[in-house]
């Protein structure tokens, strides 16, 4: 099975941020605490650079590798 980059992406917004938009994540975050708030929007920079930069194939089969644990962990 090929995922598309996008498809991937979705996946991964959803095993890490689940029903919540990264955006709104990093504001539920820095309206708790500004400092773990600016680490949460440096983590999420982190997170799309690496997504950015990130070879689809590999990209494709740490989805599918995460996927697997969470489907084994349910």
């Amino acid at each position: 099975m090929t995922l598309p980059k996008d498809e991937a992406q979705q996946i991964l917004e959803r095993l890490i941020f689940e029903e919540t938009a990264p955006e709104d994540w990093v504001q539920d975050v820095w309206g708790l605490s500004p400092l773990l708030g600016d680490s949460a929007a440096k983590l999420y920079e982190t997170y799309r650079t690496l997504l950015d930069c990130c070879p689809p194939e590999k990209l494709e089969n740490f989805v599918q590798s995460l996927l697997a644990d969470h489907l084994d962990q349910s």
